[in-house]
């Protein structure tokens, strides 16, 4: 079987290719090095020095200048991992842990948090068995590290608390014991090592991304199939608007459109509007500037995700132990909001297309139903995707413009980075089903066109949401499950591109 050696940067269309292809993972002979002989430099420290290091061997936040005797430094580490557990909110899907394990190996993995190798192996033992520590979405300031959510991943490396192991909720070390596994025996830094850090924003934060960019494209794949129900004009899309506007996602995105819908007859035939709404004419500015600011997270969570984060930082080529701020999220926090903002304008754009479409005008009828009054047809589906949109404008609110003082005033300013990839997380959720939304509307318009094809794109599309089982409705029906097809419909259309194209800039 495949096995990704960790050493060295991984980019994130890597990543996508570990998560969804459950690739196993291992610290190759240079990173297991690496972090061996920053453990021993650390350990050959603190026997020959009384000096005070932060989280080594004192206490932590305001505590930081309690000095802890050698003696008590395992119970130390232990504690501060059992005192931070205290996470609150949704619990994670097993998903965003699995990245989480991974990233956080990959952190430590550089050599400069003064773990033991068996810590690291430990982590990408969970990863690799699906062993998934319940971890809550509620807790972490985003500085300081994600110290809660951590301390739940943490919890079960030493074998209290609970995961999720082949779908069902165990108490850690039950399945540790089933699986040949030795809970952690924390050493000196190393529960500091495991809470401190970014990764449940970057393991949020990229799961968001990971699927955002695959969402991008199928947003153009539903827009296509809406374009031709609405009998739209094509001349929006010419490369030489976009040329005279140079934007890389605007004429990304033309581009996609024009490929979509060439050899259609739905667009490319008959008596026309003059002008498309702004929601069909500027689908490759709205979402070309969605494409960019995808691309500006990439490149932010790419760095973090190949960063060291953790704090003290232990040098042993420079013969230093430093404490500074890595582990806060400003970055991140600030590129989650904007993140948020472009996959919701997706939405907000979509859910206008679905109005236009129930309109009653260009020869569809009104609610996209034969007989409107008996039926009410699509309806009340433009208001649950109003709704949608709605809350979206809700939690794109700034995250990052908000700070609370904690740990008694140590930690005086937090970025909220925490609280900004939940929000964005659940804007892409909404958007995945607004989307759904604008799916089934568009392919009852094209249905209720007659005497011309889609293109063959297009009909791909069709083709897919069909298998799933959604078809023409004839009068009323109970339209939630159909919703629910569509929505897992749009959250596979990417597989219409192959991976190399879905990650090419």
């Amino acid at each position: 079987m495949e096995t990704h050696y960790i050493d060295g940067h991984v980019s994130l269309a890597e990543l996508d290719h570990i998560l969804n292809n459950s690739i196993p993972a291992a610290l190759s002979e240079n990173a297991r090095q690496r972090v061996q002989h920053c453990y021993d430099w650390m350990h050959r420290l603190l026997e020959n020095n009384s000096k005070a290091y932060y989280g080594i061997n004192t206490g932590f936040g305001a505590l930081c200048n309690t000095v802890i005797p050698a003696g008590q430094l395992q119970e130390l580490q232990r504690n501060l991992v059992l005192s931070h557990a205290c996470g609150a909110g949704n619990t994670l899907p097993d998903p965003i842990v699995k990245g989480m394990l991974f990233l956080k190996a990959l952190g430590l993995s550089r050599g400069y948090s003064g773990v033991a190798t068996a810590t690291v192996q430990l982590l990408l033992e969970f990863h690799n068995r699906g062993i998934y520590p319940v971890v809550y979405d509620t807790g972490s300031l985003g500085a300081s590290g994600d110290l809660a959510p951590l301390a739940h991943v943490s919890l079960a490396l030493i074998g209290e608390g609970y995961v999720s192991y082949n779908g069902k909720l165990r108490p850690s070390a039950e399945v540790l014991t089933e699986c040949g596994l030795q809970p952690l025996v924390l050493q000196a830094k190393e529960g500091l090592a495991l809470l401190n850090g970014t990764q449940f924003m970057t393991g949020v934060g990229t799961h968001i991304l990971l699927r955002a960019r695959k969402l991008w494209f199928a947003a153009h794949a539903v827009a296509a199939l809406a374009a031709e129900g609405y009998d739209c004009r094509p001349e929006p899309f010419d490369a030489i608007i976009h040329t005279l506007r140079p934007h890389a996602g605007q004429q990304k995105s033309a581009a996609l459109m024009r490929s979509l819908l060439e050899g259609s007859e739905l667009i490319f035939s008959g008596e026309k509007d003059v002008q498309d709404p702004y929601s069909f004419r500027c689908i490759p500015q709205v979402h070309g500037g969605s494409w960019d600011a995808i691309l500006h997270a990439c490149h932010v969570f790419e760095t973090e995700i190949n960063s060291v984060t953790d704090n003290p930082l232990v040098v042993p080529e420079e013969e230093k132990v430093i404490s500074g701020g890595n582990f806060h999220g400003q970055t991140l926090a600030i590129t989650l909001d904007h993140l948020a903002i472009a996959i919701s304008e997706m939405g907000s754009i979509s859910e206008r297309r679905i109005y236009r479409m129930i309109s009653g005008k260009r020869n569809l009828p009104p609610c996209l139903i034969e007989n409107a009054g008996l039926n009410s047809g699509f309806m009340i589906l433009q208001y649950a995707a109003a709704a949608l949109a709605s809350k979206n404008k809700q939690l794109c609110t700034p995250a990052s413009a908000d700070s609370i003082e904690s740990s008694l005033g140590q930690e005086d300013h937090v970025s909220m980075g925490a609280n900004a990839a939940v929000q964005c997380l659940q804007v892409l959720e909404n958007t995945e089903r607004i989307l759904g939304m604008e799916l089934f509307a568009a392919y009852q318009a094209v249905k209720l066109r007659s005497g011309r094809a889609s293109s063959p794109r297009v009909k791909a599309v069709m083709a897919r949401a069909e298998a799933a089982g959604i078809f023409k409705i004839e009068q009323d029906v109970f339209m939630q499950p159909l919703q629910d097809k569509a929505a897992e419909v749009v959250r596979n259309l990417h597989t219409l591109w192959n991976h190399e194209a879905i990650w090419s800039n």
